[in-house]
């Protein structure tokens, strides 16, 4: 077998998301029937919302399989700035997370997903203060850019567009919804998109009306459609509620498992805009077979086989399947809903094959250049004759030895190619550009709103099925087996040839020390010669103290000095002897309900040089939801030493002069709420205690501190909100006193979840007001118990110690130092 240097990568082709995998046997003749009772069906709805879980879940579910309805949801945001229970990860990282959530959520309810190109930047309380953050026209392009490319008969929005009480992005979503409903239609509103879109005007524009304390209570003299939602699908053999439940648990890293409701449950649509109705919100709306030339034909034939459809041996309804692709693809005009219902009915032919197709490889990652040995797998379990089996890795044609194929006689083709040296890294595309004004630069038009890149690497497999010629999109795949878990498939991805780890991102240069950083330059084909620089660094204010090569890798140590106390940002780069330089660091993340992800950043490293009082004391740290505050605390020079459960003796702690629990640990960490009364003893007895933000609820345990507080939902979300302080409180007076100066430069907000309804013993030296708003003064509690001190706080640490605030960092270190 030769091996072409071709470029490995193919993204023409689209993956639909149909409720099923098109290259899985998962779908029984009841699924496959659904699915075509699906196909039939033409209308289609668009659902808006700010952000990943703001979808109605229980709506969805209905309207795609009960009223058979194409249903979109379009998400404003990722959720890049919301929390993440299941680990550290924050901004782009759980916008990651979170659209690979909502593409789960969307597989288990049958939906579709998309977005728009802004940037969660954190909670907003209000509309006017969301779009001081969003170009306003660039997000209402993409929700009009959606519209029109999606083409719903109706729309529905999640919130209503009156402030206050809610989240400033989610009532900005309905506002830009209803502008988008109006604006879609008109050619002379974002005309560069119809060289790809056409203008489009939806029929009805609803509100998703709700009520979270109990059941809704319809307001007189409203219009309303209603759907009924808790009904069971014998097909599927769940309810919708069910569907609802489980598609809305794929939202994990919010914490939103659900439990299905039991029984009848009604969901209200009030109407806002379009055409009138009497009962029905889909009245009036026509089919869209009718509206092309043949299209009445291909119903007809759609309703034959769903007369006809055989259960108990679904092969025999492929020729009628087969019948009605022909009827496709003879059709003189193919509108983009036409091409989809054809990529959906070539799925359902292939479920009732049972074919199995994959293209796999034995390991996850590629470089530029690299050689790339994958096997293509073929099996078809049927007794129809399936031939000329081929695939195409765009310059490149791998054809198998045997020419047909049936009777679960499987086809396997090695298949060696070699990526191209320009060929594209993995990078999310959203991600290719540096964010500006908490908008994604995204360049190519026809990208904008899609989840991710269809796929990153894989080809074209051909095939031959009772005359009919068959061309399919199929990805390259890593697949090994988990002694767990069995059978685990992963995303193949492109990563660079070379790249760096940094040893800390926040390198603190503090009186009387100097640390020592380690730049690793990894190399994933032979060690290249070269040499380490440093851009916006000058040669006098860094050093390269050694240089030791390992087997793939170069590592330096480094050390830094600047001229006067300040922080600068400085970004590492590897320059080879050829003038190639490298200057990336690839990211992973793994969690088990989702693909693995991968991103690429610049080897930033934060040099921040002040003159803090520190300790150097071992620190206890109790882990909550999952932060990154120890590591910057390590960076600082504290030994930090993780407790677990076992952990929570009073001779034990006793050993730490300050533990620090983690965000959210009174919500998830059981063994923290079970040894409430011996941390207390721990303080009582001289320790010092600093508990970090909780939400309100669910909490594990109602005390949280020596006295009594409650949580509430009160935040500060702008973060150069005005504030009032006494400095010469304790925690702000020293080892370090807090000035002014050190509450500039926050990042997202303040805090949030703060303090009400607190004992007298607490002290309150800090708040924080958002504009318009009354001062809060939960942000920071503090009091003396016994011989010891305790720090309850809702301030962002977690969001502002790893982003390197200096004058949060200084805050937290007096918090430490009490």
């Amino acid at each position: 077998m030769t091996q072409p240097k071709v470029l490995g990568y193919l993204i023409a082709l689209v993956f639909l998301n149909l409720g099923f995998s098109s290259f899985a046997q998962n779908l029984t003749s009841s699924q496959i029937y659904h699915q075509l009772l699906r196909l039939k069906e033409t209308k289609r709805v668009l659902y808006v919302a700010a952000h990943p879980d703001d979808e109605n879940t229980r709506l969805i579910a209905t309207l795609v399989n009960g009223e058979h309805a194409e249903v979109g949801y379009l998400s404003l945001t990722r959720g890049d700035g919301g929390q993440n229970l299941l680990g550290k990860q924050l901004g782009i990282e759980l916008g990651q997370i979170r659209t690979q959530e909502l593409l789960k959520a969307r597989e288990t309810d049958g939906g579709r997903q998309f977005f728009t190109r802004a940037m969660d930047f954190g909670y907003s309380k209000n509309p006017d203060e969301t779009l001081q953050n969003w170009d306003k026209q660039k997000v209402l392009a993409d929700v009009v850019w959606t519209v029109r490319k999606f083409r719903p008969d109706i729309m529905i929005t999640r919130f209503n567009t009156i402030p206050g009480g809610n989240h400033g992005h989610h009532t900005t979503s309905a506002i830009l919804a209803g502008e988008a409903f109006e604006l879609a239609s008109d050619p002379t509103a974002f005309p560069e998109q119809l060289q790809y879109v056409e203008p489009w005007q939806p029929k009805r524009l609803f509100w998703n009306t709700y009520n979270f304390g109990g059941d809704f209570e319809p307001e007189v003299g409203v219009k309303y459609a209603v759907f009924e939602v808790g009904e069971f699908n014998p097909l599927l053999g769940k309810t919708y509620s069910q569907i609802a439940a489980d598609s809305r648990t794929m939202h994990k890293s919010q914490g939103f498992g659900a439990t299905a409701s039991i029984g009848e449950a009604k969901d209200h649509l009030e109407f806002l805009e379009g055409d009138s109705f009497e009962e029905s919100a889909f009245e009036g709306i026509s089919d869209r077979w009718g509206q092309i030339s043949g299209g009445e034909d291909i119903k007809s034939l759609l309703d034959l086989a769903i007369k006809d459809f055989d259960f108990q041996n679904p092969v025999s309804n492929l020729d009628q399947l087969l019948k009605i692709r022909q009827a496709l693809l003879n059709l003189d005009s193919k509108p983009r809903w036409v091409l989809e219902k054809t990529e959906h009915l070539e799925a359902l032919i292939f479920a009732v094959l049972g074919l199995d197709m994959e293209l796999t490889t034995n390991t996850e990652l590629g470089y530029p250049g690299s050689e790339v040995k994958a096997n293509l797998v073929f099996n078809n379990p049927s007794d129809v004759l399936i031939s000329d089996i081929s695939l195409d890795m765009l310059k490149s044609k791998y054809a198998a030895e045997i020419k047909s194929t049936l009777h679960n006689k499987p086809i396997s083709i090695p298949v060696v190619f070699q990526l191209t040296e320009d060929a594209p890294l993995s990078q999310p595309y959203w991600l290719e550009q540096p964010v500006k004004n908490a908008i994604y630069d995204v360049r190519d038009q026809k990208m904008i709103g899609k989840p991710f890149q269809e796929m990153k690497v894989g080809g074209k497999l051909s095939f031959t099925l009772k005359g009919q010629s068959f061309t399919r999109a199929i990805p390259l795949m890593y697949k090994f087996n988990d002694q767990v878990d069995g059978e685990v498939q992963q995303p193949f991805t492109i990563v660079p040839k070379i790249d760096l780890e940094v040893s800390d991102e926040n390198v603190f240069i503090l009186p009387g020390k100097s640390p020592l950083v380690t730049i690793s330059v990894n190399f994933r084909d032979k060690v290249e010669a070269g040499r380490l620089t440093f851009e916006n660094l000058m040669e006098t204010e860094y050093e390269i103290l050694g240089e030791t090569q390992l087997p793939g890798r170069k590592i330096f140590s480094v050390s830094f000095q600047l001229e006067q106390n300040q922080k600068k940002e400085i970004t590492a780069n590897y320059i080879t002897d050829d003038g190639e330089k490298y200057d990336q660091i690839v990211h992973r993340i793994s969690y088990q309900h989702i693909p693995n992800l991968t991103y690429f950043s610049p080897a930033s490293i934060n040099l921040i040089q002040e003159d803090w009082k520190i300790s150097g004391d071992q620190i206890g740290y109790i882990m909550g939801a999952g932060d990154d505050v120890p590591s910057v605390l390590q960076s600082l020079g504290y030994p930090v030493i993780q407790l677990g459960e076992s952990d929570f003796s009073l001779e034990n702690l006793r050993q730490y002069p300050t533990i620090v629990v983690g965000i959210r640990a009174y919500n998830t960490n059981k063994a923290l709420a079970d040894n409430h009364e011996v941390l207390m003893e721990y303080v009582k007895q001289g320790g010092n205690l600093v508990v970090q933000y909780n939400v309100s609820r669910p909490l594990l345990s109602n005390e949280l501190g020596p006295y009594r507080f409650d949580i509430s939902r009160d935040r500060v979300t702008v973060e150069g909100s005005p504030f009032s302080a006494d400095f010469d409180h304790p925690v702000l007076a020293g080892p370090n006193q807090i000035e002014k100066e050190d509450f500039e430069g926050w990042i997202q907000e303040r805090g949030l979840y703060f303090v009400t309804n607190q004992a007298p013993e607490y002290s309150s030296p800090l708040s924080f007001q958002d504009p318009g708003e009354d001062p809060t003064h939960g942000s920071l509690i503090f009091a003396e118990y016994g011989e010891g001190t305790f720090t309850y706080t809702g301030i962002s640490f977690f969001r502002e110690l790893p982003a390197g605030v200096p004058g949060a960092i200084k805050l937290f270190i007096n918090l430490i130092e009490q």
